[in-house]
């Protein structure tokens, strides 16, 4: 675009919108109206669209972070460099927005607490002191504690260059929780009763792929190859990149609903354009379970650990799920062995055998 147009934040209707401002031109005008969700604004002789963070990539607008100023404000002015430098240095390693989100507000639980204490004083008996408080008091869960203690001991490793200063704190062991999947029959019945086409195909390419919910929003169309009947999946947990089989049941389906749903980018896309959101798709999943009566206490990320469960009922090598997968370690997808082991489960109980 070029300089005789404007994008500006403001409020519409007591909704968050992006007003879009240019001299009359028959180029600019073609492009607007091609926008998603793009409407016409009488008072404000503008056009606008909804305030997200797809239009405000696509405008080179910059993006709310937790570095705002209502979030520093917030900690005493003794430590707000500190978090600053935090924030910039895990930008820099280039790590991801949702890890970036959980050490920022693990970091800031640190700060708070210690008021105007300079968080650079902190000995280790203070850090002693205080995951022991987060343990006795707080009573956090041993993953928790694990998530706050590997934040803090990024700041002092990673921005201080404390390489010593965690040797002497011990760790909570953590807890072995088995991954909860759904069964088949279960599985049929979320499909039943997922009417809508776009939340229908979201919960089978889930549970077909084996896919985690921010990959599955993730996906593009471009990442689709029907020919070879497989999908990229990019930049995954880790980073890491990687192909999954598309089933050969879904291909007729998918393109139904590509025909229906029109997706200019993203094969899932929201009411305004841009990438569906995590949120929304938990919703659908959550949804389903209530309408196909399963009252499992589990998320999306069941049908994660179904799909691997399932191959592994039906005889696929270990080896290959952790690839399908994306795992770095075997013994990550190894869990799924305790889930489904069938010649354990036909293993009978003395008492079974009592006469």
């Amino acid at each position: 675009m070029n300089d005789t147009i404007t994008f500006e934040p403001g409020l519409h209707r007591e909704k968050k919108v992006i007003y879009i401002r240019f001299e009359f031109n028959t180029t600019l005008n073609t492009w607007v109206r091609s926008l998603t969700g793009v409407r016409w604004s009488q008072s404000k002789k503008a056009w606008y669209v909804i305030d997200n963070k797809e239009f405000r990539k696509k405008f080179g607008l910059t993006q709310k972070t937790r570095a705002d100023t209502d979030f520093m404000i917030s900690f005493h002015e003794n430590n707000r460099p500190a978090m600053k430098k935090f924030i910039d240095t895990l930008q820099l390693k280039a790590y991801s927005q949702s890890t970036i989100k959980t050490y920022t507000n693990e970091f800031a639980q640190l700060l708070k607490v210690i008021k105007h204490h300079n968080v650079n004083e902190l000995s280790t008996e203070k850090l002693r002191s205080y995951f022991l408080y987060c343990i006795t008091t707080l009573k956090l869960s041993e993953n928790t504690l694990h998530s706050r203690i590997n934040a803090i001991k990024f700041y002092f490793e990673q921005v201080m260059g404390r390489d010593t200063l965690f040797i002497d704190i011990p760790r909570p062991k953590k807890a072995s929780i088995l991954p909860r999947s759904i069964n088949v029959d279960e599985i049929k019945r979320l499909f039943e009763v997922t009417k809508n086409l776009k939340h229908n195909t979201m919960i089978k390419l889930c549970y077909g792929m084996g896919l985690r919910v921010s990959e599955l929003v993730n996906i593009k169309i471009s990442d689709i190859d029907s020919h070879a009947m497989r999908v990229f999946i990019q930049r995954s947990k880790g980073k890491k990149d990687r192909y999954v089989n598309l089933p050969d049941s879904l291909l007729d389906q998918l393109r139904e609903y590509y025909k229906q749903y029109k997706p200019k980018e993203y094969l899932f896309e929201g009411q305004y354009g841009g990438q569906y959101s995590i949120r929304s798709a938990q919703a659908v999943f959550k949804d389903a379970l209530k309408k196909a009566k399963i009252h499992k206490q589990v998320g999306i990320h069941g049908l994660r650990h179904s799909f691997a469960t399932h191959l592994l009922e039906n005889g696929t090598d270990i080896r290959f799920i952790q690839e399908l997968l994306g795992h770095r370690d075997l013994k990550t997808t190894l869990r799924y062995t305790h889930v489904t082991d069938k010649s354990i489960s036909k293993i009978k109980s003395p008492l079974d055998l009592m006469g």
